[in-house]
């Protein structure tokens, strides 16, 4: 009987026994929650998009002139590539200025490594808008930074043009973003083999040399996920850009949260989404394979 009722099991049951199955088992059910609260919006916002909307009545007819409202009308096309420009600078200089961070920690940090991360990530557990609203503070007309400029007689009156632009924005957004960039470079560095290095110091490279040939290419994949990390969720913020950034730092995701706000025309805000979430993947695909192309000319 026993073995009756082993042969009589089906091939998924038999399955679910090995251990794919049990680790697929395992996963599913905050795999299936993840797709829900990923895919489902995103459906949702798809659908919109080839709806039309009048006042508070939505047609349901399929339409792509919502599309070409967002790829052709010139406020939205501005707003786009500003949103990309920023993005990638931010994401850029963020990178740019968090590897060396990274680098002390990881090889000159010893023992206290945990200390510095600590050290690091500790402004971070504060509010975003908090830090967001620290910084208008230093960039003000009358605040810290025009203030001491005052001081030490290096202006003769307050610059207005800290502020309110595009700068501000850039620069608010790359101290929000900065320990999420160094982290991964961190790991990336730590997983770095240091005998790679001293057979290089061996061999007769410098410091440069062992940088560019070595540290820079093998922990290419930590930049990339620190580029794609800061840069794919710069692209949708809109609360530093109408605090920091006024009427010339104004985002594409302003235009958006206006859209499914106060004009209340939710699907010319989800044709604006998607547009910028496809535009943004290729752009984040680019720069990924100039990164691993750079990789290669090195080696």
């Amino acid at each position: 009987m026993p073995a009756a009722r082993a042969g009589s099991r089906t091939p998924g049951s038999r399955w679910l026994q090995t251990e794919a199955g049990k680790g697929w088992v395992t996963i599913s059910p905050p795999l299936i929650y993840a797709l829900l609260l990923l895919i489902g919006p995103i459906i949702v916002i798809v659908a919109n998009s080839f709806w039309s909307q009048d006042y508070l009545t939505i047609d349901r007819s399929f339409t792509l002139e919502n599309y070409k409202a967002a790829l052709t009308e010139p406020i939205y096309r501005d707003l786009l590539f500003r949103s990309l420009f920023v993005s990638v600078t931010v994401a850029f200089v963020t990178v740019i200025l968090a590897y060396p961070v990274a680098w002390f920690v990881s090889f000159r940090g010893g023992r206290y490594k945990g200390l510095w991360l600590f050290i690091i990530t500790v402004p971070f557990w504060s509010g975003y808008l908090l830090r967001i609203l620290s910084w208008k503070v230093i960039l003000g007309y009358k605040g810290v930074l025009n203030e001491t400029l005052l001081y030490l007689g290096v202006i003769a009156e307050p610059l207005s043009s800290l502020i309110y632009n595009v700068n501000a924005a850039i620069i608010t957004l790359a101290h929000s973003w900065a320990a999420f960039a160094i982290l991964p470079l961190f790991v990336s560095l730590e997983k770095l083999d240091r005998s790679l290095l001293e057979a290089a110091a061996d061999l007769g490279d410098g410091p440069v040399r062992r940088f560019l040939r070595i540290t820079l290419p093998l922990t290419a994949p930590g930049i990339i996920a620190a580029l794609m990390i800061v840069m794919i969720p710069t692209v949708g913020d809109y609360v530093t850009p109408k605090l920091v950034g006024g009427k010339d730092g104004v985002m594409i995701a302003n235009a958006i949260q206006v859209q499914f706000g106060k004009a209340s025309n939710w699907p010319l805000g989800a044709a604006l989404a998607v547009s910028t979430m496809v535009i943004v993947t290729m752009v984040a695909g680019a720069i990924v394979l100039l990164i691993a192309g750079l990789k290669r000319l090195v080696k």
